[in-house]
């Protein structure tokens, strides 16, 4: 299970000290509490000055957010926004497929937010008690991609039907593997698949690796891989979306910040990274 962390501490200026007072006791004495009261009232979380001029240390947090292969890039990126806007929150990610996600999380694994390609593993989740309330943000499909040259020469979905091509495809259990289930009934053709994999990063590392002449991947890995692959554009592809759901897990550590992450994703920001990498609207 991979996992990305990034940690960003900006320090805060502490608040001016209590000053002595300079004439009578009953100043002296009111000035020292005032400024007992403030340091008592700092927030938390956040440096605060006490009496004596010290600052408090910035609480620590860690936000475990469990996501789909698919969503690696985009949230790495508002993951370092996120952190720079919380002090002393880490966010660390944990992207596979998300039938294993879910597993995970049904096993009794932590993590706060669930991101999956598609309704079915969240179902399972929400099913098993483990998350509520989840909420699409965002939708995908399947392109086929083949390495540079386009070595097996395919032109058409009907292709990745012949015994002469290696094609990899994600597993049946996996979001991009029960999507390309989908894409053979409706297209009527049966893929030559030579492996089967865990996710889809999997996927097209084979074929930019050139271990496989083709492979169906999402549009968005594909944009991802730039020059490294090469784009089959078939229309039978199109005919199915990827649903993709987040929600606030049942045991999140902090169920407020969790739900600010979720936020994010939902929100023009993270909209609009979604987009950018492809990714259609809810």
């Amino acid at each position: 299970m991979n996992r990305t962390t990034r940690t960003s501490r900006t320090a805060r200026s502490p608040r001016a000290t209590a000053r002595p007072a300079r004439r009578a006791l009953a100043v002296t004495t009111t000035a020292l509490l005032t400024a007992a009261l403030a340091a008592c009232a700092a927030p938390s979380g956040t440096q605060g000055a006490n009496a004596t001029g010290s600052t408090a240390p910035v609480e620590e947090q860690t936000l475990t957010v469990l996501a789909a292969a698919s969503l690696r890039d985009v949230f790495a990126d508002l993951a370092e926004g996120f952190e720079a806007e919380h002090d002393g929150v880490t966010v660390a990610l944990s992207f596979a497929g998300s039938a294993d996600l879910a597993d995970q999380l049904l096993a009794g694994s932590p993590g706060d937010v669930f991101a999956s390609a598609d309704t079915k593993n969240m179902d399972r989740v929400v099913e098993g008690g483990d998350a509520a309330d989840p909420v699409v943000f965002a939708t995908n499909t399947l392109t086929v991609v083949v390495p540079a040259g386009n070595p097996g020469g395919v032109t058409s979905f009907a292709d990745l039907s012949r015994e002469d091509l290696k094609v990899v495809v994600c597993a049946a259990e996996v979001p991009c593997g029960s999507a390309t289930a989908k894409v053979e009934a409706a297209a009527g053709t049966t893929v030559h698949r030579v492996s089967e994999e865990a996710s889809v990063t999997d996927v097209l590392a084979k074929v930019t690796a050139g271990e496989a002449d083709a492979g169906l991947v999402y549009v968005t890995d594909a944009t991802l891989a730039g020059d490294d692959v090469e784009v089959v554009d078939v229309p039978e592809t199109k005919t199915v979306v990827n649903t993709y759901p987040i929600a606030v897990t049942s045991g999140a550590a902090d169920a407020a910040l969790a739900q600010e992450w979720l936020d994010l994703v939902t929100g023009p920001v993270g909209q609009a990274a979604l987009a950018k990498a492809g990714f259609g609207a809810p």
